[in-house]
């Protein structure tokens, strides 16, 4: 019987639908921000396709699919494919699809033709994702390809039937049976030969020589060639083009005649009852597939050829989009600029900041930029109505009933604006030298050394952001003998001073030659450290304008800034809080030695600006060994005596002078006075 006779039409084969799960494009995000960066190579990623009787030919890919091995789901064809992720928009528009189409599906075919498919059925399946992904809004271009040759062409002879009617309810059984102990690999596309009631299941191996064409025992009349059916109407789904494609290529005796074929479609309980059988017929003067174009470009939401849009900047919890284009400023900074920056350190390290006021606010926000997750408040204050317009997190709601507590505000205010971050507010005070406690406050500020000094042990920086040169000396001592990292701002009119604190513990260098190029980060000093005399009450008789920290705004804007970035550098350096100091910084760092320098350069010990005439120097010192807040004999008299030294200290002015030998130094000195003017009264 001629091939063209009894021919019902050319086979139509149903296509692909393309379905992507949202973690899909999650999964996306990370490997483009974290891995891929601005590299555009194909990158290997799974997908798979069922039978399901309401919804046709679904092609799926989720968060898995870049896994290296496919995640084996029950009923499930797992298919390798390839991602072509393009950096620009105007990238994904003009490259050439049909060329691109071609060279894919001429490269698949030329991996065929070793006939390792014979063995691993599956290889013969491939899917292309091309796609730019617009991570500022959260928009995905994608377009998906399923590469088949456009020859040969064949015909279906009769409408498709049921299996039942080829088989009966034993038969149907035992292949259900048969069929779910085949391998993975195998189940993709397989035979069944039936003779007369006998159901014998054969992989692609027993049926074909590897050589080429069939096995000398098959009989084509009793075979039937049977492939996984994504479809669910009459006709049969895209897996039998490439089927037939690379079964006509190995046997050429197929040529000029009828394939039994059976698209195999399981039901969720596993059954294949509802399967169907197709008999093809293949012409005389079928092309073979080297002559051919390749076809597959899905066809979008309008059914033209075209990409698709997955806007998810609705769908997605918005708490996980804001989280993620957070960070995105910072890894957009990896790709380019700084590729060894860790991101990771900053969403780790606890911050806690001693001050919620205008610093206090400006320092949080910068933070929050820079990736940072984990940050406290400890503030004694009420938000009044003079502080939203300057104190950056607060707004006036804060301000009424009496004003809400400035820690907890600010904490709340962090959160508003980011809500991943993990941010609280502790309202204490902080036990100031010179400032004495009566019997009546002595349980209070017991308990207020209490919740500060847990607050110290449980952070890893400590941002001293206070009003009052006094306020900052407890927090200061703490932090030393605890070993964490301090950042100290503090404001005048129209100057501020930004500083890190060295470690506390280590002995302290001499104060070093003319010729010394730097202080290593063990022996910088503290913001006491240039001070001879000990912090008193610096607000007694003050009035409003001299009690308040009155500076021009902007001050505290690059103060705070400052302090966040001299914690990044420090970071990001590979001695982190033993990072050395560089003397005479300045804005040429070509001559600092590389080991000087971390990631991000040269890390200064202290900046100093004056905002009145545009100034900044950054000036290097190291410890003071009497110093009255970081010295080995404070720190040592603090873990002797604890809470009593505190006390001693607050309740006298002098008398950390009297501990650390300050007051001998100042009777030495004056006596040098004497006896200097005394000469000069001779002369």
């Amino acid at each position: 019987m001629a091939a063209s006779e009894n021919q019902e039409g050319i086979i139509q084969y149903v296509p692909f639908m393309s379905f992507v799960h949202p973690s899909f494009w999650h999964s996306l995000t990370e490997m483009k921000l974290d891995v891929d960066k601005l590299n555009e190579n194909t990158k290997q990623i799974w997908g798979r396709f069922t039978y399901r009787s309401s919804i046709g030919a679904v092609f799926e890919v989720d968060g898995t699919s870049f896994n290296k091995v496919p995640e084996n789901e029950q009923l499930y064809t797992n298919i390798k494919g390839t991602i072509m992720n393009k950096n620009t928009i105007e990238e994904f528009k003009s490259i050439d699809k049909a060329a691109l189409l071609n060279s894919v599906g001429k490269e698949l075919w030329a991996s065929l033709q070793d006939k390792s498919w014979i063995s691993k059925p599956s290889s013969l399946l491939k899917f292309i994702i091309l796609s730019f992904a617009d991570l500022k809004k959260f928009h995905y271009y994608y377009w998906f390809a399923f590469p088949a040759p456009s020859q040969p062409t064949v015909y279906v002879k009769n409408k498709s039937a049921n299996i039942t009617t080829q088989f009966d309810t034993n038969q149907i059984a035992q292949i259900t049976q048969s069929y779910k102990s085949l391998e993975l690999e195998q189940k993709c596309f397989f035979a069944i030969v039936k003779n007369n009631d006998t159901i014998q299941l054969k992989t692609l191996s027993d049926l074909l020589d590897t050589k080429d064409g069939l096995q000398k025992d098959v009989d084509v009349s009793s075979t039937y060639f049977v492939f996984n059916d994504p479809s669910s109407g009459d006709n049969p789904g895209w897996p039998l083009r490439l089927f037939l494609a690379a079964l006509l290529e190995h046997c050429p005796s197929l040529v000029g005649s009828e394939i039994k074929v059976i698209g195999l479609r399981c039901s969720a309980t596993g059954g294949v009852e509802n399967s169907h059988s197709f008999t093809v017929v293949v012409p005389k003067d079928v092309k073979a597939v080297d002559a051919a174009g390749w076809v597959g470009w899905e066809r979008n939401d309008k059914g033209n050829f075209g990409p698709k849009l997955a806007n998810m900047s609705s769908s997605l919890d918005p708490v996980i989009l804001a989280d993620t284009a957070s960070d995105l400023n910072i890894k957009l900074m990896k790709w380019r600029l700084v590729p060894d920056i860790d991101v990771d350190v900053m969403k780790s390290t606890k911050c806690l900041l001693l001050g919620a006021g205008t610093l206090g606010c400006h320092v949080a926000r910068d933070l929050l930029a820079w990736g940072f997750r984990h940050i406290t408040f400890i503030d004694n204050g009420k938000v009044s109505y003079s502080n939203p317009t300057r104190q950056v997190l607060f707004s006036f709601q804060d301000c009424l009933n009496g004003g809400k507590k400035k820690a907890e505000a600010a904490a709340d205010g962090l959160k508003n604006i980011l809500p991943t971050a993990v941010s609280k507010g502790i309202a204490a005070h902080i036990p100031m030298p010179g400032h004495p406690v009566g019997e009546s406050l002595k349980e209070e500020t017991i308990n207020n050394i209490k919740i500060i000094t847990e607050a110290i042990a449980d952070h890893d920086v400590i941002f001293l952001l206070l009003d009052t040169r006094e306020a900052r000396w407890l927090p200061t001592l703490l932090a030393a003998h605890y070993g964490k990292i301090v950042i100290n701002a503090a404001l005048g009119f129209d100057s501020y001073l930004v500083m890190r604190h060295g470690i506390a513990g280590s002995p302290p260098e001499e104060s070093p030659s003319v010729g010394t190029a730097f202080i290593s980060g063990n022996s910088l000093g503290c913001y006491f450290c240039n001070d001879v005399t000990a912090p008193g009450n610096s607000l007694k008789d003050r009035t409003l304008d001299q009690q308040c920290t009155v500076t021009r705004p902007g001050v505290a804007a690059i103060a705070g800034a400052l302090a966040v970035e001299i914690l990044v550098g420090l970071l990001q350096h590979p001695l982190r809080i033993n990072a050395p100091a560089v003397y005479n910084l300045n804005s040429d760092t070509e001559d600092v030695p590389p080991e000087m320098q971390g990631v991000l350069g040269p890390i200064p010990h202290s900046i100093r600006g004056f905002l009145h005439s545009y100034q900044t120097v950054a000036p290097t010192c190291a410890k003071f060994k009497q110093c009255i807040a970081c010295s080995e004999t404070v720190i040592n008299k603090y873990k002797e005596e604890g809470i009593t030294f505190l006390l001693d200290v607050f309740n006298s002015g002098n008398y950390l002078e009297e501990v650390t030998g300050l007051n001998e130094l100042h009777l030495s000195a004056e006596m040098t006075d004497i006896l200097t003017l005394s000469d000069e009264d001779e002369d």
